[in-house]
């Protein structure tokens, strides 16, 4: 079974769509079947794949309104194990049209529920703002990764998106977990990103990623080629920083695992146990 992680932040221009882009082809590339699914209505993760609108019939507002169209929806891009599910600026109207209608806020996870078994992983790029489809995307989400610019403003809108998830967590999904906070568009010449970093890191000690994505003139250019930076320009230092993030955020994984195979065998031991003294007692 899959993972889902929601790539998102409520505040526009932070790394959101870059993140979402580059991790998806950093997964696949270290051999994990990964899906990009684009819940933007700007398209950018799509076209940052190489597709424009008119290379596809179906996107992901079909698939919310129709699930049955999800499997042909999803393309499966020329990079080894990476697909995506699109986008189009029909989504918008899907903020109108989904607030009409009974578990609105389920109806990405029918179609994510659908697509776990195929894959891996499943990185979700959330629009930049707080409406019907961000709610929909953490319903369905099992954890979110919060990207934020190394900026002054970034810790009020930090803890502003963990109150949202806080509240997503006790109304609509009580599994959701905060993936990990990652800075982005770092510049280590200035006080102000490191002063940023430190603030994060003192408020939020177990959240933030090791890894830091720099500004990068490679990291910009990728997107206009319709290309990730790993296979844009595979040793420039944005490469680097994603395949840092990628490689952390799969020995999580490993640990957390591990750790429910420890917990199921504690558990199994306590169960012959007890169960025996039980049986011994009832005799």
């Amino acid at each position: 079974m899959g993972k889902v992680i929601a790539v998102t932040n409520q505040k526009g221009g932070v790394g959101k769509t870059t993140t979402s882009v580059n991790l998806s082809a950093c997964l696949a590339y270290e051999g994990k079947k990964t899906l990009l699914i684009d819940c933007d209505p700007q398209s950018n993760a799509t076209s940052g794949l190489g597709y424009d609108r008119g290379d596809y019939s179906l996107s992901v507002y079909d698939c919310l309104i129709d699930p049955k169209k999800t499997d042909d929806a999803v393309i499966k891009t020329k990079y080894s194990n990476l697909y995506v599910l699109p986008s189009s600026s029909d989504l918008s109207a899907a903020e109108i049209e989904l607030a009409f209608e009974d578990n609105r806020e389920t109806f990405l996870k029918r179609v994510t529920d659908k697509l776990k078994k195929e894959f891996d992983y499943i990185i979700i790029d959330a629009p930049p703002a707080l409406g019907m489809i961000t709610i929909n995307v953490m319903t369905a989400c099992d954890s979110v990764l919060i990207p934020i610019q190394c900026e002054y403003y970034a810790l009020e809108g930090l803890s502003q998106l963990i109150g949202t998830v806080r509240k997503i967590k006790k109304s609509y999904n009580k599994n959701i977990e905060i993936e990990g906070v990652l800075g982005t568009m770092y510049d280590g010449r200035t006080n102000l990103s490191i002063q940023v970093l430190d603030e994060v890191k003192k408020f939020f000690p177990d959240l933030v990623y090791k890894s830091i994505i720099p500004r990068n003139i490679k990291l910009s250019e990728a997107p206009s080629f319709g290309m990730p930076v790993i296979y844009f320009d595979k040793s420039c230092k944005g490469t680097h920083a994603y395949l840092d993030l990628t490689q952390e955020i799969l020995k999580k994984e490993q640990l957390l695992q591990l750790q429910i195979l420890i917990n199921q065998k504690k558990q199994k031991q306590l169960l012959r146990k007890y169960g025996v003294m039980l049986i011994t007692k009832m005799e």
